[in-house]
Parts: C-alpha cells; structure tokens; sequence
C-alpha cells in the first residue's frame, strides 16, 4: 500500500546539535532528510546500518574510515555498516540519508 509524506508537515529532530531531520520508514529502510547548519560537527561514530549520503545542497565534508570525503549537491556516498565515519558541513546543508536496514533509534 502507498504512503505519502509531506516533509513540510513534519516536525524536524535535532538528532545532534546542528543536524536536523524528519524521518520517514518503510519495512526496509529509513530515510533521514536532514538539515544541517555550518562548522557544526558530527562526532565519529559507527553504525550496522549501511548508509547512502545524497548531498540535496550545500558542501559537506564526511571522513569514512580515516579518508575525508568533500561532498557537493549531487553527490552521493556509499558507507558500509560497521565503518566509522564522522562530519563537518562546510555550508548549511540539505542530505537525504538512506539506512538499511530500518534505523529504529530514529521511530
């Protein structure tokens, strides 16, 4: 059955300071819009959820594994579960994360 989402209805979760998201979950995934303010870190960190980055705007830095990675609108990025990464945004940022399978610290 279809389901349809607004993102402009949804009430944004600052998840970390400076990262911001509306989540929406299917049976398999969970995708995290994310707004993300300037010069505002995201702590290395790991997860088991395998992890597409899909940069909507913006320019954002990301270090997978010890290896930076400057991400532009139009990019995307692959991270394997289990790999620690971490982030700074260079500019204020819209990414649309995709994890699978379901985050469910994120319902």
């Amino acid at each position: 059955m279809a389901s349809k989402h607004t993102l402009s209805e949804m009430e944004p979760r600052e998840v970390v300071p400076g990262y911001r998201a509306r989540f929406i979950h299917t049976d398999h995934t969970t995708h995290a819009y994310w707004e993300i303010d300037p010069d505002r870190p995201l702590p290395e960190h790991s997860h088991p959820h395998e992890q597409i980055v899909n940069v909507l705007e913006g320019t954002i830095e990301l270090v997978v594994d010890g290896e930076p990675h400057v991400l532009q609108a139009g990019d995307v990025l692959h991270i394997p579960g289990g790999v620690p990464h971490s982030a700074v945004a260079h500019t204020a940022c819209r990414v649309l994360d995709v994890f699978s399978p379901v985050r469910e610290e994120y319902r």
